[in-house]
Order: structure tokens, then sequence, then C-alpha cells
């Protein structure tokens, strides 16, 4: 509720100070009122030309745009000073009515010399403007994001840089505002060991009106669920729960050092907030209030069985004809170097003489069609993992493969607890919703008082990758909380392809979310 009321103070602070600026310009104040009018009267008092209206009718543009007509208005009433100007820049609102109120004379540009400055002074002004545009574009309106790994091929490739739209669920509120700009979460040149952001002022989650909701087959960028706690050497790569599941928490509190491939990284152990953890890229195949089931490696959602995307990627095992250049043949399907290399260390380690290795339905069918495959065989995990797949209790017989089924929680749910179903919301009651949770002489406790019951606060969703058997998604760290949604990966700009050093043209301007 605050947030509104500030964004309505926000609008109306700049319409009170557009009033008076356009009663000392000699214009009829009741003009300010009108949208989009009351802008070409804005300029026009500014002596700007025609082209500003063009820039007010560009999506982000129009932030950059709206953010020097202030600066312009200062300048109008001979307001040059730096400081003054970072101000209005930062704090249009509050300096527009200032303006206006204040006994300063308007002075019509078209009889004024054009005033001069240093050149040191053009750059400091063209890096706070360009600076406080960047932060607002990227926290409001949209953000740019490398697709790191392979858990999404062959829909998003890596390698991939993707538009994602903070409109399209509406603009997140920054929960932890005090950060150096334009960086996300940790200080550049560290080697991710020291935070780029103070846990001084935090705020509460809110979320503006955006174009839509979250819908089934989106490719959502979200803050990782399970990046609460971080282990430094490690970061997202494997997660701190992890580590305490495998090396126990004690030993995990005092190592100095971990283990990260061939070498020792020294290690810290950091608490993040929701809007500082690590960004995920997935597709949404459950909404708040289904039930999600995974039989056969095929997904259910509320009983029914959900199409693969298109280009999603199975595990096979592929068998050639003794004598091939193997590397050459699936370097030419499109299997990357990482996965290839993959391969070879499950034949190394199982003795086998199979490639084992990740492909579409169709790539499938073409490996079947060549004369020198032997075998191309669809390969199934069964095996009961605890230690790594959701909820990690008892009880939970499940495997990548097999799993569920689990029902998604909703905004306003109410959910049964027993001793049995307990795991699955432990980690949505406790850490995010953020009450404290006890289990004493076989009865729940939430905030001291015995529960049966508990009624959710926010939505939350079900997030997997499109290449199934290499995706750390939602069957390993459960539900995504409404309040981790970042925005909707919209656009593919630009791609490179690092395996063999070139631009994949055929993919730049591709929509992101096609499945």
């Amino acid at each position: 509720m605050i947030y509104d009321i500030l964004l309505v103070l926000y609008f109306v602070g700049c319409l009170v100070g557009l009033w008076f600026v356009f009663k000392k310009a000699g214009v009829a104040p009741w003009k300010a009122l009108i949208p989009i009018y009351n802008i070409v009267v804005w300029i026009k008092i500014c002596g700007k030309s025609w082209k500003w209206y063009i820039y007010f009718l560009i999506p982000a543009i129009n932030i950059f745009t709206f953010l020097l007509l202030v600066v312009e208005t200062a300048k109008v009433f001979h307001r040059y000073n730096f400081f003054e100007q970072t101000f209005a820049v930062i704090f249009p609102w509050c300096y527009l009515p200032i303006l206006g109120l204040n006994k300063m004379q308007y002075h019509d540009p078209s009889n004024e010399e054009p005033h001069k400055v240093s050149e040191l002074r053009d750059w400091m002004d063209a890096i706070v403007f360009a600076l406080v545009a960047a932060v607002i574009i990227r926290g409001k309106v949209l953000e740019f994001y490398n697709i790191p790994s392979s858990s999404m091929e062959k829909s998003l490739l890596t390698g991939d840089y993707l538009l994602v739209s903070k409109l399209a669920y509406g603009p997140r509120m920054a929960m932890t505002p005090l950060a150096m700009p334009l960086v996300h979460n940790v200080m550049p040149l560290t080697n991710g060991q020291h935070e780029s952001y103070l846990k001084w002022i935090k705020r509460p989650y809110h979320r503006f009106p955006g174009l839509g909701s979250v819908e089934r087959m989106d490719a959502v960028v979200f803050n990782y669920p399970d990046g609460d706690t971080v282990c430094t050497a490690w970061q997202s790569n494997m997660s701190y729960h992890d580590l305490v599941r495998d090396m126990g928490r004690e030993n995990v509190l005092n190592a100095k050092r971990l283990p990260v491939g061939n070498q020792m990284v020294e290690n810290h152990i950091r608490v993040r907030p929701v809007d500082k953890r690590e960004n995920f890229i997935k597709r949404c195949v459950g909404l708040p209030g289904d039930d999600i089931q995974i039989i056969d490696h095929k997904v259910y959602v509320n009983g029914k069985e959900m199409p693969f995307p298109t280009e999603s990627q199975q595990t096979y095992d592929i068998q050639f004809t003794p004598g091939l250049n193997a590397r050459k043949i699936l370097d030419n399907m499109g299997i990357s170097h990482e996965d290839y290399e993959n391969a070879l260390g499950i034949m190394m380690y199982e003795g086998g003489t199979q490639y084992r290795v990740p492909l579409t339905q169709q790539m499938a069918l073409e490996m079947q069609s060549r004369p020198d495959v032997i075998s191309v065989t669809e390969v199934t995990y069964d095996t009961t993992d605890l230690l790594s797949l959701f909820p990690h209790a008892q009880g939970y017989n499940w495997s990548v493969d097999n799993f569920g089924p689990v029902h998604i929680p909703a905004k306003g749910e109410t959910l049964t607890l027993t001793l049995q179903t307990l795991p699955l919301y432990q980690r949505l009651i406790e850490v995010f919703e953020g009450n404290t949770l006890q289990v004493r002489d076989g009865k729940i406790y939430i905030n001291g008082e015995e529960s049966t019951t508990y009624t959710c606060k926010m939505d939350y969703y079900w997030m997997m990758g499109d290449n199934r058997h290499n995706s750390a998604d939602s069957r390993y760290w459960g539900f995504v909380p409404e309040d981790h949604i970042v925005g909707k990966a919209s656009l593919v700009v630009f791609s490179f392809d690092k395996d063999h050093h070139r631009v994949r043209w055929n993919r730049i301007f591709r929509k992101a979310s096609q499945w």
C-alpha cells in the first residue's frame, strides 16, 4: 500500500510542479493536467525540437527523455549548478514544485544565448543522466540476461543474450535499495567474495501492476529460491543447503576453503536478501493451485499430460559403428563440446561404449536413421535420491523422471499440515513467508501456536528446464515464490556460439518464450 501511495505522490508532485512552471512561463496552468498534451507544451516551454516528441514515444528511452526534460526545465530558470540538477534528476517530484513555487523567473530559451559549460561538466552530466536512467530502466523496464548454462537447450542456448521484460509481470520494487548501480550481488574483480549491496535498509515485497501475469510455459527469470544462504566458494553452482546435507552443517560453517574442481577456493557464508539472489531462467510448467506429477519423464498438470517444448531435450545412449569419428558426428548434430566431454567422462566411469548425450526428439529420430548408428536408447533416471531432490525427506521416494504428485500453493489457500506433508511446505512457511516453525511431541507449532493448517501469503510456481536431465530446477529446490519473480524472457537479441566462435545469426530476434 505504501508503494502505491508513493507512486501517486510521484505523479502528483510532478503535475503540481508543472502547474506552477507553466504559469511562470505564461502558459495556462490547466494544460499541465492533460496527459500527452502537457508533454507537448512542456517541450515547447523548454525550447526543444520536434525530435523530443519522438523520443517520448520510444519505451525506455522516454524515461531518459523525461529526466532530461526536468534538467532542461531547471536551465530555463537559470539553474545550472551540477548538484542541483542531479537532485532534479533523482527527485523530480520534489524539484519541480520547488522550482515552480519559489521566486525564480522563467527565461524564454528562444531569447537566450546557449549556456556554455566545461568539457568536464559535460561528461559529469552525461554520466549522471546515463546512470540514473540505466538504473531505472534496468530495475523497472527491461534487463539483458546471458544464458550461462545448457539447462534450457535447445530452446535457449548457452551464449544467448535475452531481453527480459520487467513490465510483463509488473516491476518489482527493490527490496535492498542500497546497492552499487548496475551490479547484481557481488563487486567486480573480487572473485565473488564481496557483496555489492548494504542491508541497512530492507523494504517489503511489492510489485506494481504489469502487462499480464506468469503463464504456463513462459520462460521466466527469477531469483534462485535456494540462494538465501550462499557459500561464496560455490555461489549458486551448488547450494549451501545441498552442501550441508552432503557434508554436515558444522563442517560447512567452519570450512575456510572448499574444493571447487581441482582447487581449493576461499569460502565465506553469506545470507542474501531475495532480490540479490542469483538469477535463474526456467520454463514455468506449474501455476498456483496446480497439481504436478512426473511419470516416466512426462509432466502431468492436474492429471493432463503436458506437451514437451518442441526443442526440449532428453538424454539418450548412442551406440556408433566401431571406428567412426563420433565427435565429428555429434558436433554436426549440434551436441556441445561440454556435453561431449561429459559423455566421455560417463564412458570412462561406467566402462561402456555408448555416448550419453542430450537430444531433442527430432535429433533422436535423425540419429536413429543414420546407417552408422547401431542404437539410440532413451535414458530414464528412476533412482531415488533423497539427498538431492525436493523435499529431501524420508517417505518421498522420488526420482528425476518419476516425481510427485506435488500441490503448488496459491495465495490465500489454506494448506492442511501433517508430519507427512510438512516437508513439502516447511521451507515455504519458514523462509519464504518468515514464520517460526517447530515440531514437538509429534505436533506442529507455527509462531508458537499449535497448527494443523497454514494459509499462504503468496502465489507459488513450479519451474523446469527444457533440458530435463541437465537442469537444476523445482525438482531439486521446490517452489518459486512470487516475490522471487524478476521478469519474462521476451527476445533473443544476440547469440554467440562459444564452441565454434561464431555468431548465431539465425537466433537473433527470436522470441525467447516460444516453445
